[in-house]
């Protein structure tokens, strides 16, 4: 039988012209039955509506006769999104849905875009539906009496949810849950002689998601351990999105490529692509590098200025909703950006998509392709500018992976004490809490799942008295017990630690401004100090000239000239991820059985045979080690293909391993696709080989403990660790504290706490999320264990190959002290081991390498 509410809902349908899918019926089916879980959609399917639909179907069958007059209904949906630019258009399409539905209904959103005045109206009256972020979410839980809020809340939706997943937001959504679910199970204390119960069985929750590997768990965790099995559903839209994937494959080939060089000089095909287009975004994996692309269009193709525009995270607000604007308004032909347009934002006239460089993992890479044609039934176009030759591999191996539907998984993080310590303040600051029924909350979520009491306590003994270390200070001393109650009463605490929520730490950011006023971004404090007063850098796409630092903000000018520095950001280097690593050993191995079909792996066989001549071309049962000699010492290199970060951690495990045979110092290089150990003596690898424990697992965590330094790691880790527990204040706005001074106090703090409270919890924190994100501790042991069933293939080689070249240019790029361009050093290094090579235009060169050394096949 059909319900008023989907009557409405299908006459509105029918109004727009618009079909609507089956999933989107099915998700409406589970919605008015009651159901909360998960929605799996691609991006431009129309998964927004599939969920605000059936609620406003909902309300409309509990008031059929006055739905059109019912007015101030207070919060009835809350709407959680990972950014802030995705709400803007959110808001717009459920606005325009309820006017012409006919709801007297005000969609908002509040987060930290959102001007005072509008906070603090939204204080006074809620609308039906807020739009907002999981910091502003706990802000609104830091309010006084914040139960209120909620007291007629029927659904939360999670947005993007295999964005949060996995990371301390994530976290921080799973809490705001547990408090959210028991208070809609309870009665609300509205005034000393009144109580309101609800009409509802409880509050639901959806989270929106686009395809992960692990969905299933995804809606766990977004559920928690305490939610009927009954009442969840698995909504799948599987609709087969038409998307066009295309590399554009240079000319010439670079026989020995390095990383980044060569994605400008296919500026002229990437404009050419732009020129056909009506509105192209080109995708950069960091910020420095949409500068850098921004520029040289400007240089090279005038006739695009006013019509392109640049999108990053670093960008002043109301420049990056002009841009947002602007692309709604099909003003724009093309924009530069980064993941900050990665997510649900619907930009109509956006037909293609570029990506410059790997985007080292499939799942960002359908996320970013899939802004094109952002609409049901369109086509989603993209494009794969590799930035040196080896990518075109990460290229077809992205296409293989998408079409097998390989994707990602996120993995959930489990007890971040740092995050419950901020949630507990907070809970704190606003009404208090007892410990009793804090523990059963927390418990709840999947994230503190396996808290124990104990573990709980020691974080109660922290924030009221500073645990056994800090008692001393006044300063940790921050919430008080009243008759079992915990609470901030403290003005200051609670101002300091509103202005702290949230778990985002970066490098300290300095706002930079026209000296005749106006904003233009923000730039993080380690680029700012090295500038002199007249120095030239590009920023937000114009040349600036740094005039002065005054109160937290860097003072410019316009400047003609047509050179200047690029701004850097911390992070910007991604490792590949492990689905993405093993398509690309899956290709690899079809290139070395003579099978590769490819357009990509085509155009790299003359690499390849480069390769196979002077070393050798593994097969999936074998690992490649190339050993050589040169003036700068003995050079060994290894090719797991596994991302930078496990190599970085392997490096450093085999080397130690190597110096229990002989005593050596090593110099370590890496990148995506192997590792270098060099050292001025004689390595003994065939020993190390002969010995069955060079690849074991067996004292995996121990040699780690030994061959890196894990304290200094862990000291890094702690650093934000203690940002987001409320350990250090950053600051108050335009006052911030300056980064040396937060490193000296972390740092101070992580020692006291080694040194007389081992057990310290953040401590065993640090040193954990040392393991699982610096070192990928999961990756490396899975990766060893691969390496030890394969043969081990040792090939003495008489010059760098090209597997080899890519990593050795990597390490001269992190020697600083030298006046040579990182050009003109690679240029050397290529002549200096007769690398003709290097040049695209020439052929190999039949000088033939020395005899193949050692070729061991043999399984440990």
């Amino acid at each position: 039988m059909v319900t008023k509410g989907q009557q409405v809902m299908r006459e509105w349908y029918k109004r727009k012209n618009w079909q609507q899918f089956a999933f989107q019926q099915e998700m409406e089916d589970a919605y008015l039955g009651g159901y909360s879980g998960l929605l799996n959609a691609p991006t431009g399917s129309g998964k927004t509506f599939a969920l605000f639909l059936p609620f406003l179907a909902d309300f409309i069958n509990k008031h059929p006769n006055n739905y059109l007059s019912k007015s101030n209904n207070g919060l009835l949906m809350l709407w959680i999104t990972p950014l802030r630019a995705l709400t803007n258009d959110i808001k717009k399409a459920m606005q325009e849905a309820c006017d012409e539905i006919g709801l007297p209904w005000k969609i908002a959103t509040r987060t930290g875009d959102t001007p005072a005045a509008e906070k603090q109206a939204l204080k006074k009256r809620l609308p039906e539906v807020l739009l907002t972020t999981p910091e502003s979410l706990h802000l609104m839980l830091a309010q006084k009496e914040y139960y209120k809020l909620f007291q007629n809340l029927q659904v939360v939706v999670i947005d993007e949810w295999h964005e949060l997943l996995g990371t301390k937001r994530g976290v921080q959504v799973e809490l705001g849950l547990s408090k959210l679910k028991v208070l809609s199970q309870e009665p609300l204390v509205l005034s000393e002689d009144r109580q309101s119960g609800r009409t509802d069985s409880g509050l639901k929750i959806w989270g929106i998601s686009a395809t992960i590997g692990n969905l299933e768990e995804a809606a766990e965790v977004l559920l928690g351990n305490n939610f009927p099995a009954e009442k969840i559903k698995m909504v799948r839209a599987n609709l087969e999105k038409k998307l066009q994937i295309k590399s554009i494959i240079p000319d010439n080939i670079e026989n020995y490529s390095w990383a980044g060089h060569i994605g400008l000089k296919l500026l002229p095909e990437v404009m050419a692509i732009v020129a056909k287009s009506v509105t192209t975004l080109i995708f950069t994996n960091t910020r420095s590098q949409a500068e850098i692309w921004y520029h040289a269009i400007l240089n090279n193709y005038p006739e695009y200025a006013g019509i392109m525009a640049m999108h990053h995270g670093s960008l002043d607000n109301e420049l990056r909703n002009w841009v947002e604007q602007a692309l709604h308004a099909e003003a724009l032909k093309v924009v530069v950006c980064t993941s900050s347009l990665d997510l649900g934002v619907d930009f109509r006239p956006v037909d293609t998509v570029v990506q410059v460089g790997s985007p080292k993992g499939v799942a960002r890479f359908m996320q970013r392709a899939g802004r094109s044609g952002h609409h049901p039934g369109a086509v989603s176009r993209a494009y794969f500018v590799p930035t040196h030759s080896m990518e075109l591999l990460e290229g077809a191996a992205l296409k293989q992976a998408i079409k097998e539907g390989v994707f990602e998984s996120r993995d959930p993080l489990l007890l971040t004490m740092d995050v419950l310590i901020q949630y507990m303040v907070t809970l704190a600051v606003s009404d208090g809490f007892t410990a009793n029924e804090l523990y059963n909350e927390v418990t709840s979520s999947f994230a503190f799942a396996d808290l124990k009491r104990s573990e709980f306590n020691q974080l109660l003994e922290f924030i009221t008295t500073g645990g056994k270390t800090l008692a001393q200070y006044d300063e940790f001393l921050k919430v008080e017990v009243e008759n079992g109650v915990f609470k901030v009463n403290n003005r200051r605490v609670a101002m300091r630690h509103r202005l702290s929520i949230g778990t985002i730490t970066s490098e300290l950011s300095i706002r930079v401004s026209w000296l005749s006023g106006g904003s233009l971004g923000t730039i993080e404090e380690s680029f700012i100090s090295k500038l002199k007063p007249g120095n030239t850098f590009w920023f937000a796409g114009r040349s600036l000239e740094f005039v002065r630092i005054k109160e937290m903000t860097a003072y410019v000018k316009k400047s003609n000239a047509k050179k200047g520095m690029i701004p850097s950001w911390a992070g910007g280097r991604m490792p590949l991820s492990s689905q993405l690593s093993a398509m690309f050993r899956i290709k690899l191995d079809e290139v070395a059985h003579g099978i590769a079909s490819d357009e990509e792996v085509i155009a790299l066989q003359p690499l390849f045979d480069l390769q196979k001549k002077l070393s050798y071309l593994p097969q999936s049962n074998e690992f490649l080690i190339e050993s050589f000699k040169s003036q700068q010492g003995h050079h060994l290199l290894f090719y797991p293909f596994e991302g930078r970060l496990v190599h970085e951690g392997m490096a450093s495990l085999l080397a130690y391993r190597i110096s229990k045979i002989k005593p050596a110092s090593f110099s370590i290089a890496m990148n995506d696709y192997g590792f270098e150990l060099l050292t001025d003596e004689d390595i003994p690898i065939e020993e190390a080989l002969e010995d069955a424990s060079f690849f074991s697992i067996d004292n995996l965590l121990e040699d780690i403990q030994h061959s890196l330094n894990a304290n200094e790691m862990a000291r890094r880790r702690f650093r934000d660790i203690a940002h987001i527990g409320g350990l250090v204040f950053t600051g108050y706005p335009g006052q911030q504290v300056k980064n040396k001074h937060l490193q000296a106090s972390t740092s101070l703090l992580f020692e006291v706490f080694s040194e007389y409270e081992p057990d310290n919890l953040l401590v065993r924190q640090a040193y954990n999320e040392a393991l699982a994100f610096q070192l990928e501790e999961f990756r490396l042991r899975m990766a060893l264990q691969r390496i030890i069933k394969q043969s081990i293939i040792l090939k003495t080689i008489e010059r760098p190959t090209p597997f080899a070249f890519p990593i050795m240019v990597d390490s001269l790029g992190r020697e600083r002290l030298t006046t040579e361009t990182l050009e003109d050093r690679i240029a050397k290094m290529a002549r200096q081991y007769a690398v003709d090579e290097v040049l695209p235009t020439e052929r190999p060169k039949t000088a033939k390498a020395r005899k193949p050394g050692i070729v061991r096949k043999k399984g440990f």
